[in-house]
This record gives structure tokens, C-alpha cells and sequence, in this order.
């Protein structure tokens, strides 16, 4: 999980720097394939489109994979918090 963390978190800061500043994620899609966008916007139900396509598409680009990575750093911080045996109580005589 913190390899994916680190991968996300470089993509994202590279999306902020090399790429036009404050593109929306649509336009960076449209960019990339053209029709990707009309497929997706043909196989999402309306609702799913309106409601969770759509406001995720107009933020910027970097934003999905730098929330991504944030998501995967904390997994893994908790993952590896809950693989740490835990020690006995030691009596003191």
C-alpha cells in the first residue's frame, strides 16, 4: 500500500507541474481519448452520471490521484499498525 501511496501521490504532483494548470479532470480525459468520456457517460446510469460523475470530472486533474494516494498511505499506516504483535505484560516480582 505505500508503494501505490508514493505512486499516486508522484503522479498526482506531476499532473500538478508538467500538465496545464487547473485543468478539470474531464478535460484531461477528453485529452487522452476523446471517447472515453461518451462511454462512460452511455454505460453510467443517469443518477450515477449527475451525481457522482459529473462532480468528480470538474475538479482538477490532480486531485483523484493525490486523494487516492492520501487514501493509500492511511491503509497502510493502519495495516501496518494492526500486523505489530503485541507484547505480554511482563510481572514485576
Amino acid at each position: 500500500m505505500a508503494v501505490a501511496a508514493a505512486v499516486f501521490l508522484v503522479g498526482a504532483i506531476g499532473l500538478a507541474l508538467v500538465g496545464p494548470p487547473n485543468v478539470p479532470l474531464g478535460a484531461a480525459l477528453y485529452m487522452l481519448d476523446s471517447q472515453a468520456l461518451y462511454a462512460l457517460q452511455a454505460h453510467a446510469a443517469g443518477w450515477i452520471w449527475d451525481n457522482l460523475a459529473m462532480p468528480v470530472l470538474v475538479r482538477p486533474a490532480w486531485l483523484l490521484p493525490a486523494s487516492i494516494g492520501i487514501l493509500c498511505a492511511g491503509m497502510s499506516i493502519t495495516l501496518s499498525n494492526l500486523q505489530r504483535p503485541q507484547r505480554s505484560p511482563r510481572r514485576r516480582l
